[in-house]
C-alpha cells in the first residue's frame, strides 16, 4: 500500500492497512463534536428558558411546557444527529472477496460477496443537486454503500473501486434525454 494517499477529502475516506488486501474506512462528516452539540444545547437552552421565564413572569405561564417541549425536541435531534454521525463502513478487498462492515461504535452488520462477481451499481440523480446513489450487488443481493459521503469523496471512492478492478454501472433516470 505503498504510496496510497492516507486521507482523501478530510476524514471521511480514510485508507487501511490491511495484510491481504485493500481496506477503506467510510465515516459521514462530522462537523461538530459531542463536546460542541453540549455546549451548542447549552446556549439554545439558555436563551429559550430566559425568554419562557421572562413571558412567565408577565403572566403567560403556558409558554414554560412548550419550551420545555422544545428543549426536548431540539436535544433529542442533536444526539440522534451526532449519533449517525459515528457511523462507519469499512470496505475490505482481498483477491477472492469484497467485505462490507456496518456500524455505530462497533460492526452491527456485514456482508462477503465474491470480488470477480460483484459489481457496483451507481445511479445517477435527475438534478445535479443531489448525489449518486451507490449499491454493491451481486445476483439479487443489493446493499447500499457511502450514503452519507459528499460529491467529491463520492467520486474519489467511485475511483478507488474502479482502480481495484471493481466494475462500475452508472445508471440514468428514465425519461432524462439530456444526460
Amino acid at each position: 500500500m505503498a504510496g496510497w494517499p492516507r486521507q482523501v477529502g478530510g476524514i471521511m475516506l480514510e485508507y487501511l492497512d490491511y495484510e491481504e488486501g485493500r481496506a477503506l474506512r467510510l465515516t459521514p462528516n462530522r462537523s461538530l463534536s459531542w463536546k460542541g452539540n453540549i455546549i451548542f444545547f447549552g446556549l439554545i437552552a439558555v436563551v429559550t428558558l430566559m425568554v419562557a421565564v421572562g413571558w412567565s413572569l408577565a403572566g403567560a405561564w403556558m409558554i414554560l411546557p412548550f419550551a420545555g417541549l422544545e428543549l426536548a425536541v431540539v436535544a433529542y435531534g442533536l444526539y440522534y444527529t451526532s449519533r449517525q454521525c459515528y457511523r462507519q463502513e469499512v470496505l475490505v478487498l482481498t483477491p477472492d472477496t469484497v467485505r462490507l462492515e456496518k456500524g455505530i461504535n462497533q460492526k452491527d452488520s456485514e456482508w462477503t460477496l465474491p470480488r470477480h462477481w460483484v459489481r457496483v451499481i451507481m445511479e445517477m440523480p435527475r438534478h445535479g443537486f443531489a448525489v449518486p446513489r451507490l449499491m454493491l450487488a451481486y445476483h439479487d443481493t443489493r446493499v447500499p454503500v457511502a450514503r452519507f459521503l459528499n460529491p467529491e469523496d463520492l467520486e474519489a471512492f467511485v475511483d478507488f473501486l474502479e482502480n481495484a478492478g471493481i466494475r462500475v454501472e452508472r445508471h440514468h433516470p428514465e425519461g432524462v434525454w439530456w444526460l
